[in-house]
């Protein structure tokens, strides 16, 4: 015999589903939204419902969107010669609040990652060629690869300079990596060898 109502469990195994959130987050959470006023829980409801059934992936990129082409991918102030690789639409958020890149963006929709059963079919790729060859169409491109620097990131980006490597030697198209290093405020003793050479590479004139 459960001690919580069938309706009360069925949220709590829902929320635990969520990334980070364990058992007990799930249950402190459900019943904040037990004891709330104002129909809380109502709202939550209805916006998830909004969410589920108003937004769409872009056609163009494959960044969440409530309409077929973003506001990034229509906006005639990006700059059509750049191209940002990133692995999720949360990196594009990332990307945008810093307000210092005018591009375009191609959501991967993850990395390659052996370990997890996820290999290139199970990525963007053939739309990246696609999305890669429209824009080439107006001429030469930088593509910037803005995976994660995890083996996984690295093993991805090395996919994406192979898959364009005829492009690249022709000339149309440059490929960049963002530049990793030290965070400001880091001590060299404790950064990590990976870390420290990222710093190296992405070193510039002071």
């Amino acid at each position: 015999m459960s001690v919580l109502p069938h309706s009360v469990e069925n949220v709590i195994n829902e929320l635990s589903k969520l990334p980070g959130i364990g058992p007990k987050s799930a249950a402190r959470m459900t019943y904040h939204y037990l004891r709330s006023p104002n129909k809380e829980a109502t709202k939550l409801g209805k916006a998830l419902l909004d969410m589920d059934e108003s937004t769409v992936f872009c056609k163009e990129c494959f960044n969440v969107s409530d309409s077929e082409v973003c506001d990034i991918c229509s906006s005639e102030k990006r700059d059509k010669a750049k191209l940002c690789i990133v692995e999720e639409p949360l990196d594009v958020v990332a990307f945008e609040n810093s307000a210092i890149y005018d591009g375009l963006y191609f959501v991967l929709g993850g990395v390659i990652s052996p370990a997890e059963g996820i290999g290139a079919e199970e990525l963007r790729f053939k739309e990246l060629e696609n999305k890669v060859k429209s824009l080439l169409s107006n001429g030469n491109i930088e593509v910037i690869v803005a995976t994660n620097p995890s083996l996984e990131g690295e093993a991805t980006a090395s996919y994406i300079l192979d898959l364009f490597n005829t492009e690249l030697k022709e000339g149309k198209i440059k490929i960049t990596r963002l530049a990793m290093g030290l965070p400001t405020g880091a001590d060299l003793e404790y950064a990590d060898r990976l870390t420290l050479k990222r710093a190296l590479e992405g070193r510039r004139d002071i």
